[in-house]
């Protein structure tokens, strides 16, 4: 549990360093649009593991904001999707950054703890919790997406 709050109070930090106005629950969701691309808001919700209202709630501010857009679904036009903005994307990478940063003072202070199996233990343990590699982040983003 304490390193959970650490791992919060860092992303709180990070957030707060860029000086962005979006709650940790949106920034959530920007970063599921970074990394899967667009989405129904039922998708994001379901993916945040809220009611389909809220996700939906949650999306319009952020669409309010500039930092998320509505699309068809090329698919189905009868569906909307939803795409990180130029803005959108810069809020992430500029949060990401910050939280990079912050990460490797952390590690560089406690560098002699770090062992091989710590390192693959917090991959397993990242990998179980779903989330995305490293590598895999720019999968998601396409500057294209954005409608001109």
């Amino acid at each position: 549990m304490l390193a959970s709050r650490a791992f919060v109070g860092l992303t709180l930090r990070s957030l707060a360093s860029v000086g962005v106005d979006v709650t940790l629950p949106q920034f959530r969701t920007l970063v599921v649009l970074a990394v899967r691309g667009p989405q129904r808001s039922s998708d994001i919700a379901e993916e945040l593991g809220v009611n389909p209202s809220t996700g939906t709630r949650m999306c319009e501010r952020l669409v309010r904001k500039g930092l998320i857009f509505r699309m068809p679904d090329p698919g189905d036009r009868r569906v909307v999707r939803l795409g990180l903005t130029r803005s959108g994307q810069d809020v992430v990478d500029r949060v990401l950054a910050a939280r990079r940063a912050e990460l490797v003072r952390i590690v560089a202070a406690t560098a002699g703890t770090w062992q091989p199996a710590v390192t693959e233990t917090l991959t397993a343990f990242a990998a179980a919790a779903g989330e995305v590699g490293e590598p895999d982040w720019w999968l998601g983003w396409s500057a294209s997406a954005e409608p001109s």
